[in-house]
């Protein structure tokens, strides 16, 4: 056990607190809330709190468990919920003040099946403006304060307030979603652990989508056996969502603890490390010591695939989210945020055909990886190339601010185009103290392996120990 605070305790040590009767689900919930009320103010990372609902659900949960009726590991811990996914009773803005206001009356099926686990939901987390963006910028409701900087940095997108959430001690797990690298972007630049999980794996029903080819579901914690307890409740099929027909849930706990021996890791030769900072290329070719001394195979691999598709446009995406908003774009473009209804606008001058050369070739280059991968496990790369800056110097301009961004999801962007699962874990930080993270690509569905080797390097490092002070949020 740990002897971190309370809200900085994993889910694996809450839940044996809970068991043991150290604490209650009524109390550790409470904490939370009270944390919330702390802290939000400052790094506004909630954009609705459910203080009331939270401490019903979290009585019920004890009355059950009081009862004999476990619901498993994750009953009784609360989370945070990013505001895309639908939860009946409360509305999901998208970030944006153009939606729906009314309380939904349908749930998502993530959610859905958190709540059969057990789970207590804290509050909705900001999100960018409809998840169009990687940075985390977002001039409706306000940018999320990334926890580590005193000054208003960016805390990546579009999953940021989960983010910021988890990493402040004010959730010990959030929902985020994935289109470009929007769960493992933050979860780099905040010292979080973010899974994205390979599109099919979760349902993404009742969650507002961005790209039908490229949306994927992942959850931001502060251990990786939390990321594997999660993926392991939400993986599974939904006849509601058609990419999930079929797909066969695997184990993830079983393996996760078996260590790194014999599994090959590559470093990519050109893909994923361009254009890095410095002190970001230096912390994470590093971490290829730590495995090695684990008993994994390390080695400089080509990856011709990720170098193709960094050359691509964003049509796919693009055309997708076009499609998604056209009546908003004709009717409510001038209440969007500046840096999303544009951008979304210009998708629209993309030819069909455009968009149908770009799946043809991405599904050539899907099939080609799995030969260039046939020898290599995971795959090593930074979560983001350069680490947190202030808000002030990202969003100077849009033109400034695409700029970043392109920097921000070089890495994580080439996963979703090849289909790939990532894991995103800390692994350091730079001299000005902001967090750099590691990013673990594994090939599509191999969610057990990729996990398997971010559990060992998380125990034989200290990094997710790491805390930022906060007394700047509290004075």
């Amino acid at each position: 056990m740990s002897i971190q605070p309370l809200h900085y305790r994993s889910i694996t040590e809450l839940a044996a607190m809970l068991r043991s009767g150290e604490i209650t689900s009524t109390g550790l919930t409470k904490h939370f809330v009270e944390r919330i009320e702390k802290l939000n103010g400052p790094l506004n990372a909630f954009n609705l709190v459910t203080a009331d609902r939270a401490m019903a659900e979290a009585q019920s949960a004890e009355t059950l468990m009081a009862a004999g009726r476990e619901l498993g590991p994750l009953h009784g811990i609360p989370y945070a919920v990013k505001d895309l996914y639908d939860v009946v009773g409360l509305p999901t803005t998208a970030g944006s003040q153009t939606t729906d206001p009314n309380p939904k009356t349908a749930e998502s099926e993530v959610t859905r099946r958190l709540a059969a686990a057990g789970m207590i939901v804290l509050g909705k987390t900001i999100t960018v403006e409809f998840a169009k963006g990687i940075v985390g910028i977002n001039h409706v409701q306000g940018t999320p304060h990334n926890p580590w900087c005193e000054e208003h940095c960016v805390p990546g997108g579009s999953s940021a307030g989960t983010a910021v959430a988890v990493a402040s001690g004010m959730a010990p797990m959030g929902l985020g979603t994935d289109t470009g690298g929007s769960v493992r972007v933050p979860a780099g630049l905040s010292g979080t652990v973010g899974l994205k999980s390979t599109v099919g794996r979760i349902s993404r029903f009742g969650v507002f989508p961005l790209s039908w080819t490229f949306d994927s579901i992942g959850p931001l914690t502060r251990s990786v056996e939390d990321a594997a307890l999660i993926y392991q409740i939400l993986q599974g099929e939904d006849l509601r969502d058609d990419s999930t027909i079929g797909i066969q849930p695997e184990d993830v706990l079983g393996s996760l603890k078996s260590g790194v021996k014999g599994l090959r890791l590559g470093i990519p030769e050109h893909a994923f490390f361009e254009n890095l900072d410095p002190e970001v290329e230096k912390t994470v070719l590093a971490t290829a010591d730590v495995f090695r001394d684990l008993g994994a195979t390390v080695e400089n691999v080509p990856y011709p695939e990720a170098e193709a598709v960094t050359r691509m446009s964003s049509v796919i995406n693009g055309v997708e989210a076009a499609v998604i908003h056209e009546e908003r774009l004709k009717t409510k473009l001038d209440l969007m945020d500046p840096v999303v209804g544009p951008r979304m606008l210009g998708d629209r001058d993309y030819l069909a055909t455009d968009y149908v050369k770009m799946m043809n070739e991405l599904k050539v280059l899907r099939a080609s990886q799995m030969e260039t991968l046939r020898d290599v496990d995971v795959v090593i790369s930074p979560s983001a190339r350069i680490p947190a800056l202030p808000v002030t110097t990202v969003d100077e301009s849009l033109d400034v601010y695409l700029d970043y961004a392109g920097k921000y999801m070089a890495n994580t962007n080439i996963g979703n185009r090849l289909g790939l699962c990532g894991l995103s874990l800390p692994c350091g930080f730079t001299s000005k103290g902001c967090p750099i993270g590691l990013l673990l690509n594994g090939k599509p569905f191999n969610e057990s392996v990729i996990l398997r080797a971010g559990y060992a390097y998380e125990q034989a490092t200290d990094w997710k120990d790491a805390r930022p002070d906060l007394g700047w949020a509290t004075q």
